[in-house]
C-alpha cells in the first residue's frame, strides 16, 4: 500500500471519530428545543456535552489539516467549490462555540434565551451540510480538466445530497438522544429514551434509502458489508434503548455512523472528488496527493502524537462520565 493509500484511510478515519464525537453533541445541542421543557432541563443538556465539546472539534482541525497537508489538490478544489456551504459550518461553528462560553456570563433570561437558540440553529444546520456535502463528495461534482469545480451552488443542492443532509441530521440527533439518557438521571433520562425511538425510526427509514442507494450506484462488496453492518447496528441500538440498555444503545448507534462513513468512504475511493463532466478529470488518491517525501513526514508524526491526543481525550470522558440530572443544576446567582 501507497503513502497516499495511507493517508485516505487515515483521513477517513478522521472524519469518521468526527461524526462520532460531534454526531452526538449536535445532537445534545438539537435536544435543547427538541426535549428539554424548561431552563433547568436545558442546563442539564448543555453540561453534559460542556466538558467534551471543543475536544471532539479538534477531530475536525486535524482532519481538515491532514487533507491540506496529503492532498492539497483535493482540499483547494473541495474548499473552494464548496465555499458557501462550509463557510456557513464555520459560522456556525464558531457562533456554537461563543454561545456555550457566554450563555452564562449574565443572569438575564433574555440573555440567555437567546444564547440557547443559537446553541440549537448552530447544532442544527452544520449536522444538516455535512450530510449534504459528503453527499456531493461521493457523488461527484462538476471538476474540468484543471480540477476547478465549474458548477454552482445549486448544483450541490441535488436530492441524493439533501437526502445525505436529512441522514446525518437524524442520525445525529438520535445519536445524542440515546447519549443524553445514558448521561441524565430522572424524567429527562425517560423521555430522551421515548424521543429515541421516535427520531432512530426516521433516521432509519432515511439512512437506508441513503445507503442502498449508494450502494447502487457506486457500491462493491466491501461497501455492501459495511451497508450491512451499519443497517444491523442501528436496529439493535433501537432494541437496546427500548430496553434500557443506554451504554449498549449509544455505542451502537456509533457503530452505525462508523459503518455508514467507512462506507461512502470505500465506494469514493480511490477517487477523492469525482467529476461528473469526465471520470478522467476526477481528483484520486495519485493526482491530489502531496510529494511522497511529505506524507513520510506526516506518517511518523502522527505515530507520535495521535496515541498522545487519544489518551487525553479519553482520559477526559472518563472523569466527566457520571450522569447528572436537575438536582445537580445549581440556582443562578444573581
Amino acid at each position: 500500500m501507497e503513502l497516499h493509500d495511507v493517508w485516505f484511510v487515515l483521513i477517513a478515519v478522521l472524519w469518521t471519530g468526527y461524526f462520532f464525537l460531534e454526531g452526538f453533541d449536535f445532537g445534545v445541542g438539537v435536544l435543547t428545543r427538541l426535549l428539554a421543557r424548561n431552563r433547568a432541563e436545558k442546563r442539564v443538556l448543555i453540561n453534559t456535552i460542556g466538558p467534551v465539546w471543543d475536544g471532539n472539534e479538534v477531530w475536525l482541525l486535524t482532519a481538515g489539516g491532514a487533507t491540506f497537508a496529503a492532498f492539497p489538490e483535493w482540499y483547494a478544489t473541495l474548499f473552494s467549490g464548496f465555499y458557501l456551504p462550509l463557510l456557513a459550518i464555520l459560522i456556525c461553528l464558531i457562533v456554537r462555540g461563543v454561545a456555550f462560553e457566554y450563555r452564562a456570563k449574565r443572569p438575564e433570561e433574555n440573555w440567555q434565551r437567546n444564547w440557547e437558540t443559537a446553541i440549537f440553529w448552530t447544532s442544527l444546520l452544520p449536522a444538516f451540510l455535512w450530510g449534504v456535502a459528503f453527499g456531493n463528495i461521493v457523488r461527484g461534482v462538476r471538476l474540468d480538466a484543471d480540477f476547478e469545480y465549474v458548477g454552482t451552488v445549486w448544483d450541490l443542492l441535488n436530492p441524493y445530497a439533501l437526502l445525505g443532509g436529512l441522514v446525518t441530521l437524524t442520525l445525529f440527533t438520535f445519536h445524542g438522544t440515546v447519549f443524553t439518557a445514558l448521561k441524565t438521571v430522572g424524567d429527562i433520562r425517560e423521555r430522551a429514551r421515548k424521543l429515541a425511538l421516535k427520531v432512530g425510526l426516521v433516521a432509519a427509514v432515511l439512512a437506508l434509502v441513503f445507503l442502498l442507494w449508494t450502494q447502487v450506484e457506486s457500491g462493491d462488496g466491501v461497501s455492501l458489508a459495511a451497508f450491512g453492518v451499519a443497517v444491523v447496528s442501528l436496529v439493535v441500538a433501537l432494541g437496546a434503548n427500548q430496553a434500557g440498555r443506554e451504554g449498549w444503545a449509544f455505542t451502537l448507534s456509533g457503530v452505525t455512523i462508523v459503518a455508514a462513513v467507512a462506507m461512502l468512504f470505500l465506494t469514493l475511493f480511490p477517487n477523492v472528488m469525482p467529476s461528473t463532466l469526465d471520470p478522467e478529470w476526477s481528483l484520486t488518491v495519485t493526482n491530489a496527493s502531496s510529494s511522497p517525501y511529505t506524507l513520510k513526514i506526516m506518517t511518523w508524526l502522527a505515530v507520535i502524537a495521535t496515541p498522545l491526543v487519544l489518551l487525553y481525550q479519553g482520559w477526559t470522558y472518563w472523569v466527566f462520565r457520571k450522569r447528572i440530572g436537575t438536582q445537580h443544576i445549581a440556582d443562578p446567582v444573581h
